[in-house]
């Protein structure tokens, strides 16, 4: 079990739920733009949203962006320990730095101080692109080992400042590079960990990268929170995050669709059905489980554990719940027949 902290109102680890978050990527002085992403977010199921502050401008933009939102805000901060003092003023709920590139020990201490006295969590954020050199070369590049020993590193430096409400994360772009260091560093340390697989591409091997790098780890216990990065609308992320969470059995905020990968005995067009059913379930937020099966015979029984589904025949189908067989209906009407079941649920 690991330590528990508070992102604003957000519990992260200490058993809570696994929490979901995504980074903006509008300029955080055009507070209109950042607010309208944001509470885009929000409706997609984000629980916590990071933006960038690279300068001061951003900083004091901070304020302004917390107060039109609803959930907590981090911010992203690298090299300038004032920016970070900057936004602890402007309300800020997290904040993500590493301390050793913020300058001196009296700079790692202003933050931690601030940071103390207003209950404000500081994430270690170490990434596979961003090592010290002298871990790189003590290790002969991007390992488990170097993230890791940098990160500890960096906890010793905000332990040192009596600054203990941290959350650690150690990310790269190589998956099993990635999942190792995030088992070490459990090893290691009971703190909450961000999971992340960083620089995940595009939607297509980014979410397949992201779904075996933070859900296998999800799986083994690890892990407090989430962040799946996308080359994408950051909506894309949150939904992404939300069907791994689902994958894994921690969180189910809809529909599980189940489906068969059909085989010689499907008689009936069954591939866009399935992909039917999968967009109309789209608006429903009921926690159940939808079977599409390509065959009569078997359907019912292999899905036996879904609360309705429906299976296919040679020009009509079998709705059933619970295993059931319910009823049966030409083809044409196994969708509309299928839906009417969830409504009825």
């Amino acid at each position: 079990m690991s330590k528990q902290i508070h992102v604003g109102s957000v519990p992260v680890g200490g058993g809570a739920d696994i929490a979901i978050q995504s980074m903006c990527n509008t300029r955080t002085e055009d507070v209109a733009a950042t607010v309208a992403q944001i509470l885009r977010l929000e409706e997609a199921g984000c629980d916590i949203v990071r933006v960038a502050v690279p300068d001061m401008a951003a900083a004091q933009a901070v304020g302004r962006i917390r107060r039109a939102i609803h959930i907590p805000l981090v911010a992203d901060i690298h090299f300038d320990y004032k920016l970070a003092l900057e936004c602890v003023r402007q309300g800020i709920d997290k904040i993500r730095i590493n301390p050793g590139n913020i300058g001196s020990q009296e700079k790692v201490r202003a933050v931690a101080d601030a940071c103390r006295s207003e209950g404000i969590p500081i994430r270690i954020g170490v990434n596979g692109g961003s090592l010290e050199r002298e871990l790189l070369q003590k290790y002969g590049g991007v390992t488990p080992e170097a993230l890791v020993e940098s990160a500890m590193g960096h906890v010793r430096l905000l332990n040192d400042c009596n600054f203990d409400d941290i959350c650690i994360s150690v990310k790269c772009s190589r998956v099993p590079v990635n999942m190792a260091a995030y088992q070490l560093l459990r090893r290691q340390t009971d703190y909450p960990l961000h999971l992340g697989v960083t620089e995940a591409g595009t939607p297509r091997m980014g979410v397949l990268k992201s779904a075996i790098g933070i859900g296998g780890l999800l799986c083994q216990g690890i892990g407090d929170t989430i962040r799946v990065s996308l080359t994408a609308d950051p909506v894309e992320e949150v939904r992404a995050a939300k069907d791994i969470l689902s994958a894994a059995g921690l969180r189910q905020t809809g529909p599980n669709l189940i489906s068969c990968p059909t085989c010689g005995r499907t008689k009936y067009d069954m591939i866009p059905i399935a992909r039917e059913v999968e967009r109309r379930l789209e608006g429903c937020t009921k926690p159940i489980t939808v079977a599409v099966m390509g065959c009569v015979v078997n359907g019912p029984g292999e899905a036996r554990a879904a609360d309705v589904g429906i299976a296919g025949g040679d020009g009509e189908g079998l709705v059933f719940r619970k295993g059931e067989i319910l009823y049966k209906v030409p083809q044409d009407k196994l969708v509309d027949a299928l839906m009417d079941e969830i409504d009825r649920l």
